[in-house]
Parts: C-alpha cells; structure tokens; sequence
C-alpha cells in the first residue's frame, strides 16, 4: 500500500504503519511530498514522524480510532456494501431539519440516530442536516472544534456507522447534508503545523491564526480542503455540505477557494449523475454568494437566512445585545423584511 503525506519544511519523514517504521522518499514529482510503500490493510495504525518528532496522524486521515491524538487507521471506502441506488435529492423546496449526533438519541450514535429517521420523514423533512462529525478530543462535543478533517468521529460509529446512518435516510427517501468547517480547527489534537503552512499569520481571525488560503503554501491547503469537501460528498454519498462561516475565511486571491470549491462540487455531480449542494452561513449581506459563478458569483446554491432567525429570535424574546441590536428596533418590521427579502441590510448600515 502506498502512503504520502505533505511536509514541505521536514529533512526527514519516516512512515510507521502495523508497527514498521518506513523512511520516507521525496516526490520528485511534487513538491513537498513524500512517499512510502509499506504492507497495511483495512484497520491498520499508522502514522508519520517528522525530523524524528513524535508519531503524528495523517492529516488525511480516515478514521482516529484512538481520538485525534492517536495514529490513524487505514479505511478501505470500497468495504462497505451499499443496499441501494441514490438519484439524489435537490435543496430547492427542502425541508432540513438540524441534527446532532451525539444528542439526537440517548445513546448518541450514528446508528441510534438512524433509527429514528422514520421519525422525521414522516414529519415531511426532506433532508437531515447533520452537525459537524470530525474527530474532537473526548466524547461529546458540538463539532465545531474538530480536527482532522477527512476522518469520522468515532465515538458516533466511524466511518462505517455514518454510512450506515447515510443508507438508512437515502432508503426513506432523505437527503443527508454535512455541516463542515472551513475556517478555523480546534485548538486540541490539531497537528497540521507540525507538517506544513496550513495556517498563516497574515490574516486573523476570531479562533487565532486563519486557515491558509492566499499565502506561501496555499495551493496545497486549499487542495487538503477541496479533497476533504469532495471526499465526504463520493465517499460517504452525502447530497451537500452546509459551510460554516463562511465570511471568516481569510482570501485575497484572485480565484476565491469558494469558487473553487462550488466548481468542483458542480463537476463532482456530474460525474457521479446526481446533484449535490452547498449551503453557505454568511453573515456578509451579499448575493454574490447564490450568485452563479458565470454571472461573477461564488456559485454556492443556498444560504442560511441568519437574518430571518435573529429577527424572529428578537421578536420572540425581546433581546438586543450585539447583534441583536440592529433587529430589536422594529423586530416585526425586520421580520416582515427578511421573509420577503432575505437580507435585512440590503444597502443599509449596521
């Protein structure tokens, strides 16, 4: 089995897997990357060590079945034997409904979850949201601090238990969209640093230094994202992803890594003959966002209306603090407004 991983700044880069350590060579033809062969299969450990520092994860790990400070495991995506064919379901007219894992059932699984998904389809949802599911320290958690953004948590079931819980919704008739995060990751068991430039000091942002989109370095972070976005859409047959604020990804770039991205969802539907959707949370107000990309938007197809919700939330709890305040002078009228236009600031000052 062939291992790679990217370390553009390392000397040396040793591969251990089913406990053989393995120098690493140079690709020659890539830049930054090195390669090894070594004898591993399906739900082997293994990991890198880089100018002989500790045994660190893959940053394109699959599965961290010892948590994200552990080694990785190799996962074998063909294994898993689907028990039905998905045409897909489009976001236009969707009724999604929010789920968290971890508190959804009281044993907090993806297959417990998936147990009750009947519920929900005959609620008249059509797509089940799920909160983030990467790997974060511990066991329960929001998913906003994950890390190693190609893998599973496993205390929900891994990767074979959310394509079990994918199955089982695409067998009622549900779409399943993927909340994930872009922008910033979790302070705990976060070892990209210790690889390469995944984040830059350039911009900043609310959670520390910005994920690494325009700087020395960037082509590659911006292709460890797309690789991940695409992954979770083939590999685990999703419909979509919900983007996490987006508004807080740092890129100065002539062709944005929003861009990017929603052209190579767009290609990934066409070849797999099914469309797929990206839903962006943006508190920036533009409708370049839902634009498409041939008419100069990003070409995202949907947005959360957070608008709507703090109009409605101030209207129903009388809140007016941060940015409540702009919502909490006339909360009917700015509902009345976000219902029929969307935006509440629409040319308007905050």
């Amino acid at each position: 089995m062939q291992f790679e991983v990217w370390a553009p700044d390392a000397d040396s880069v040793v591969l251990e897997a089913a406990d053989v350590r393995s120098p690493m060579e140079r690709d020659a033809g890539r830049e930054g990357w090195w390669t090894a062969g070594a004898e591993a299969s399906d739900g082997d450990r293994y990991g890198f060590r880089v100018d002989d520092g500790p045994l660190l994860p893959d940053p394109r790990s699959r599965r961290q079945p010892d948590g994200p400070d552990g080694p990785s495991a190799v996962v074998d995506q063909e294994a898993y034997a689907w028990r039905n064919g998905w045409a897909g379901r489009r976001l236009n007219r969707a009724v999604l409904y929010e789920l968290h894992v971890g508190t959804y059932t009281p044993e907090g699984t993806f297959d417990a979850a998936a147990a009750r998904l009947g519920h929900l389809a005959e609620l008249g949802v059509t797509h089940v949201s799920l909160m983030p599911v990467c790997p974060f320290p511990g066991v329960n958690g929001w998913g906003y601090e994950g890390v190693s953004l190609w893998a599973v948590h496993e205390p929900y079931g891994g990767p074979e238990g959310l394509k079990r819980l994918v199955d089982t919704a695409h067998e009622l008739g549900l779409g399943v969209v993927l909340d994930v995060v872009h922008n910033h990751l979790g302070p705990s068991g976060n070892h990209l640093p210790a690889f390469g430039p995944y984040f830059t000091d350039t911009h900043h942002t609310p959670w520390g230094a910005a994920v690494n989109l325009d700087a020395p370095g960037s082509d590659e972070v911006r292709a460890f994202l797309l690789g991940s976005a695409l992954a979770w859409l083939r590999d685990y047959r999703l419909d979509g992803l919900r983007l996490d604020a987006v508004h807080a990804l740092a890129d100065t770039r002539a062709l944005t890594f929003l861009e990017e991205l929603s052209a190579a969802v767009d290609a990934l539907a066409v070849e797999l003959g099914r469309p797929l959707g990206l839903i962006a949370e943006s508190d920036l107000c533009d409708p370049r966002t839902t634009t498409p990309r041939p008419a100069g938007g990003l070409g995202l197809h949907a947005q959360w209306n957070d608008d709507f919700h703090h109009a409605l939330h101030t209207a129903l709890t009388g809140e007016s603090q941060g940015y409540y305040a702009d919502f909490a002078r006339a909360p009917l009228a700015a509902l009345a407004k976000t219902v029929t236009s969307a935006f509440f600031h629409n040319g308007t000052w905050s």
